[in-house]
């Protein structure tokens, strides 16, 4: 078949269907299956926010391009199965789309007006839950759980805040900052106080564990008032930390000196180099 004849997308989907080929095809990828390619799905959703966040398009459109294939990589694998094919799929969320959408699609005996955006965001949730036939459903059903955890959070407080679970402002949120980060910070024992060795670190019982959650999904719902993404920040303060560590690592190497030899004082002199450097 001419590849060049064809839609770019059904292009795509035919070399796809010719990589899985029982003969003539690609071995790795006859021997993939659905789940096999999950950790796939996730790192190429992931490089594609990493290439909105630097506002480079040439890398976003290569990374779109990688998501895209998992799509049609995924279909290919359920369309053999007999399941569904990528027809399926992009009817599917078509129809969707023009469902979740009334006060576009509309009919002359059936018009919804919305006012703004926060309109369309309800009625698209009323649509969703009489489509699972949910007379009362939780609005917090629709949160995926394998969402990232600071993710996740974020989602759940802007969701119960829909409904008036939400502080008055910003200043609530702080408060229970503080609240959790005393808690915490009481059941630390003692012992814990002094910097261990290494081996000699050991895990968090039960009650520490889930103090430091509290912390951590109270400092999310802060972010969430000042319209901070914590995913997006902790992501680029990682970044950040990687780039000023290996700046650590570089000099250790100009000097011919293994960083297990450094002290403490001698890293943190090249740590403060690269945070004046380029903050």
């Amino acid at each position: 078949m001419d590849h060049d004849e064809l839609s770019p997308f059904q292009r795509l989907v035919t070399i796809m269907g010719q990589l899985r080929a029982p003969e003539g095809g690609c071995p790795w990828d006859r021997q993939q299956s659905l789940a096999s390619l999950r950790p796939y799905v996730l790192e190429e959703a992931y490089e594609v926010v990493q290439a909105l966040d630097r506002g480079d398009y040439a890398n976003l459109c290569e990374e779109l391009g990688d998501l895209l294939l998992q799509i049609v990589f995924q279909a290919q694998i359920a369309q053999e199965s007999g399941a569904f094919d990528i027809d399926d799929v992009c009817n599917g969320i078509a129809d969707k789309l023009i469902r979740r959408h009334p006060h576009v699609f509309f009919n002359d005996h059936e018009q919804v007006k919305v006012d703004d955006a926060a309109g369309v965001v309800v009625n698209w949730e009323k649509i969703k839950a009489a489509e699972k036939g949910k007379t009362e459903p939780s609005i917090l059903d629709s949160i995926p759980a394998a969402l990232p955890a600071l993710m996740r959070a974020y989602k759940l407080q802007e969701r119960a805040a829909r409904v008036g679970f939400d502080w008055p402002d910003v200043r609530g949120a702080l408060v229970k900052v503080d609240e959790e980060m005393g808690e915490f910070r009481e059941l630390i024992p003692d012992d814990h106080l002094e910097a261990p060795e290494k081996s000699d670190r050991a895990s968090a019982d039960q009650r520490l564990t889930e103090e430091f959650g509290d912390l951590l999904f109270a400092l999310v719902n802060v972010s969430r008032y000042l319209g901070i993404d914590p995913e997006v920040a902790l992501l680029g303060t990682a970044r950040k930390f990687a780039w000023r560590f290996a700046q650590i690592e570089e000099g250790a190497r100009k000097e011919g000196r293994k960083m297990e030899e450094m002290t403490l004082e001698e890293m943190d002199r090249y740590w403060d180099a690269a945070k004046a450097k380029k903050g």
